[in-house]
């Protein structure tokens, strides 16, 4: 499929597909995003020196693994990362990225590098309390069971894929997740919710980032 760089308004980069006219962050600021859906309303619920267990639905420009990596760094986190994509981007779309020069984060450019350039399917180290895991794989084919402790959901909208956002696969998170897990998305649709708590989470919407009136998140 067809790709193209674009800047969003925070000046952060992301990438839009004509053919589906969807973008991989909001157009609104990819690095604001980030921020306030998975750090904010997710990561903050972590204490200092915790150790977090959590699986990336979307890995896409490494963005979220990225900002997480950052900020286990200043938050003397342990962090186990498993990144899911179907469909990992090619190396020349990757380095149009300046996520790098819009966090301000010159000194973690060979930590970026790494997170992109580390085979798939293999465990590494980013750091020593960083350990970052990519899996090539579909969404609906993961069975993980009670192994994480925060889940980002950040698969494309539901508009373009209606199928990533079931029953069947918020079932699939659920069970990934320890007890009292969280999972957290951009989405805010009724739909969404509903299915959410059918599988058994309790859903809260929360205020979402620039240009979202809500996004939700769901404790198991």
């Amino acid at each position: 499929m067809k790709k193209k760089i674009i800047l969003t308004d925070d000046g952060s980069s992301s990438i839009y597909l004509p053919d589906w006219d969807e973008t991989y962050h909001s157009k609104h600021g990819a690095i604001q995003e980030a921020y306030h859906v998975f750090i904010k309303n997710g990561l903050d619920l972590f204490e200092e020196k915790s150790k977090v267990n959590i699986m990336e639905i979307g890995f896409g420009t490494g963005l979220n693994c990225f900002i997480t990596f950052l900020e286990s760094k200043y938050r003397n986190l342990i962090v186990d990362y498993t990144g899911i994509e179907a469909f990992p981007l090619q190396d020349e779309e990757i380095l149009q990225l300046n996520y790098i020069q819009q966090l301000k984060a010159e000194e973690f450019s060979k930590e970026f590098d790494k997170i992109h350039s580390l085979e798939w399917e293999e465990k590494n180290n980013i750091d020593n309390n960083f350990i970052l895991l990519k899996r090539n794989q579909f969404f609906k084919d993961i069975n993980d069971l009670d192994i994480f402790n925060l889940i980002y959901f950040d698969a494309f909208g539901a508009r373009v894929q209606p199928e990533l956002w079931t029953q069947e696969i918020f079932k699939i998170m659920y069970d990934s997740l320890k007890d009292k897990g969280i999972l957290v998305t951009y989405s805010a649709k009724g739909s969404v919710r509903r299915v959410m708590q059918n599988v058994g989470f309790n859903v809260e919407r929360l205020p979402g980032p620039p240009g979202k009136r809500e996004m939700l998140r769901g404790m198991k």
